[in-house]
């Protein structure tokens, strides 16, 4: 028998050749599409707003995690904090339209907090060990004590980030009893992520594509990377079809997806697998009682389908359930104004909660 290596190094290398052949046929079909799309977002500045202020947290294990703040577009002190839990894959700039937008409100004025997640971004890198949500649950409490330590807050997930969330309040309840205020889950699920009765997406650990993808990934990760990198117009196409509902929408929305995809190897995505299949929080949903909480999704996301949406308002029959139609798994994208309507909704009625009158926590550095 030959040794295991050199057959996953013949399948991989035969895999890339395939891979990058159809690259080089898809090229010049992507290129027309992009050039001949409408664009209405040419000239927005996507992933390039700048911070307020910088910083880095040291999680529980010593990985560094980035932060940046954002604080009111006019200046005055804030009444609620925002922070921003990005999903898989991704990292902060998903929230392009979401930050440019929560920084101008003036009732309330919002402070926000956006991070990378670890070995997302421009966070340091995990070990594989600690490649799960816990984990990351435990790196949004060390985010929290770090930066903004007192006052009301509000906390958005999508995707991951939302399942993030949840795997908080099942660990610190008391902080959602006391401080968050409200949650928004944000294409999202509590637990059977491609399980059974659902579509197996990439985010399944039982879809044999990506099982097989991962296992080569941890053999020959040079050579996983190398047919990503030849296979770029296929992946962009990929990203479109697969994150998006509408097949119209900006190029340059494809185009940032695409960047902070590749900004992550394919190494630390199958990392992430097994806790994404496993995750699943449905009782800790009960944590969230206390709070306002927002369920969105897009009624054609292919990676947590509306569905989820659904279980989980069935869960939580306190919260507000919104069905973006025609959205993919990036509705906070796709279709920011929606999104940011039902955001700050939620932001005004958790800065106007319990009656409490305005508290002097806020100390700009």
């Amino acid at each position: 028998m030959k040794p295991v290596w050199k057959v996953v190094g013949w399948v991989g290398g035969a895999v890339g050749a395939v891979v990058a052949g159809a690259a080089v046929a898809q090229t010049a079909k992507v290129s027309h599409e992009r050039k001949t799309a409408s664009d209405s977002l040419a000239d927005e500045p996507l992933g390039l707003l700048r911070p307020d202020r910088e910083s880095t947290v040291a999680a529980e294990d010593g990985v560094p995690i980035s932060v940046e703040e954002v604080d009111p577009a006019d200046g005055g002190e804030p009444d609620i904090t925002v922070v921003l839990v990005h999903g898989f894959a991704l990292d902060r700039r998903c929230f392009h339209f979401q930050r440019r937008d929560l920084a101008e409100l003036i009732d309330p004025r919002v402070h926000q907090v956006l991070y990378d997640q670890r070995s997302h971004g421009r966070s340091g890198r995990s070990a594989p060990e600690h490649s799960t949500i816990d984990q990351l649950a435990l790196d949004l409490d060390s985010v929290i004590r770090s930066v903004v330590p007192e006052g009301p807050l509000v906390l958005v997930g999508h995707s991951m980030g939302g399942m993030t969330i949840m795997a908080l309040a099942e660990k610190h309840p008391e902080l959602f009893e006391e401080r968050v205020r409200g949650v928004a889950l944000i294409g999202t699920a509590a637990g059977a992520v491609g399980g059974a009765g659902l579509p197996k997406s990439v985010l399944s650990r039982y879809n044999p594509v990506t099982l097989g993808v991962g296992r080569l990934a941890g053999v020959q990760p040079g050579l996983v990377e190398w047919v990503r990198r030849s296979a770029k117009s296929l992946t962009w196409s990929g990203i479109r079809l697969g994150a998006f509902g509408d097949r119209k929408v900006a190029p340059s929305l494809v185009d940032l997806m695409e960047q902070m995809i590749n900004g992550t190897s394919v190494k630390v995505l199958t990392e992430f697998l097994e806790t994404l299949g496993t995750h699943d929080r449905y009782k800790a949903l009960a944590g969230l009682r206390h709070c306002e909480v927002l369920i969105l999704s897009g009624d054609a996301d292919k990676l947590t389908p509306f569905s989820h949406a659904e279980r989980m308002a069935e869960e939580m029959p306190h919260a507000t359930l919104v069905r973006a139609p025609g959205a993919g798994h990036m509705v906070m994208m796709e279709q920011a104004d929606l999104v940011n309507d039902h955001l700050v909704a939620l932001v005004e009625r958790c800065a106007a909660d319990r009656g409490e009158s305005r508290k002097k926590w806020w100390r700009r550095a």
